[in-house]
């Protein structure tokens, strides 16, 4: 089921089939999210929990036991309850289920909140542990976003404004999509400036640390632009189907990274991940912006 929030300013449309975000409009009828297209990538704007990317043999071990989670975790196909509902904001809310507990051996209670103040949409997760233990996970989003934003203009025209102008470290990431170790400074255009190419995503995603905590998609030949902030998040992805011309770049505030090149992680012991204690809340808020 689709539900829709808004405002004076924006229009939203949300699935309950992963809470995924499905259309973010002006009033005047601009569409901003990437509205999936096979030929390129069928999904939308993923949200992303108990993992981020992909596990080593699309596996992990915890407390002596092995475990298999597909990609980006479960919340992507499961169908969540709607806790709260205003004109312009919403709760979406899963628990653990039979299936859920054959993949992560936790109780949750997984919230995720969408509000809007004028051109501000803030996305909102939350975690609570019931468990007499800790957990751990990975939790982040995975929007995509049109581009170009208006006729006339072409993907190049456009390029990443970050709001520091200091180079970021690009995660060392192989080419089967798993941290390598080979990290390295990635060095931006004058101005904090990443222009776009097709040609930046041939190997695959661009994945970043120690980054600048906001960016925007914007055009010095255009007037309309998407700002994503993420101040709770220690990583960045950046992303479109490699060896295409895709029309979009996805924008990821990550908490966490993959899995190490061939290690079977331990989730108890992979880095980054969060480690929320016994009956503790986790909060994250990241937020898009619409000009």
């Amino acid at each position: 089921m689709i539900y829709t929030i808004e405002n004076e300013a924006l229009k939203v449309q949300i699935s309950d089939r992963g809470a995924e975000l499905m259309s973010i409009q002006t009033k005047d009828g601009t569409e901003y999210l990437w509205q999936g297209d096979e030929a390129y990538w069928g999904d939308r704007a993923l949200n992303l929990f108990p993992y981020i990317a992909r596990l080593t043999e699309g596996k992990y071990t915890l407390d002596g036991r092995t475990y298999h989670m597909d990609i980006h975790g479960f919340v992507k196909g499961s169908v969540l309850e709607v806790q709260e509902q205003e004109a312009d904001r919403i709760v979406f809310r899963l628990t653990q289920s039979e299936e859920t507990l054959k993949q992560y051996p936790f109780d949750f209670v997984y919230r995720i909140r969408y509000e809007l103040e004028g051109s501000r949409l803030s996305v909102v997760f939350s975690v609570e542990n019931p468990n007499g233990r800790t957990m751990y996970f990975g939790i982040g989003g995975h929007p995509g976003f049109f581009v170009p934003m208006e006729e006339g203009l072409a993907f190049e025209d456009y390029y990443l404004q970050f709001d520091e102008e200091k180079n970021p470290v690009r995660v060392g990431i192989s080419p089967t999509c798993f941290v390598d170790g080979n990290d390295r400074e990635y060095p931006l255009a004058e101005g904090g400036k990443l222009p776009l190419a097709h040609s930046l995503f041939d190997d695959d995603a661009i994945v970043l640390k120690d980054m600048a905590k906001a960016v925007t998609i914007k055009s010095d030949r255009g007037s309309k632009a998407v700002r994503v902030e993420y101040p709770g998040m220690d990583y960045l992805g950046i992303w479109h189907m490699p060896h295409t011309d895709a029309p979009y770049v996805c924008i990821e505030p990550w908490s966490s990274l993959p899995s190490r090149q061939d290690v079977v992680e331990d989730l108890s012991t992979q880095p980054g991940l969060v480690h929320l204690p016994a009956g503790e809340t986790y909060e994250n808020r990241w937020v898009i912006r619409i000009f």
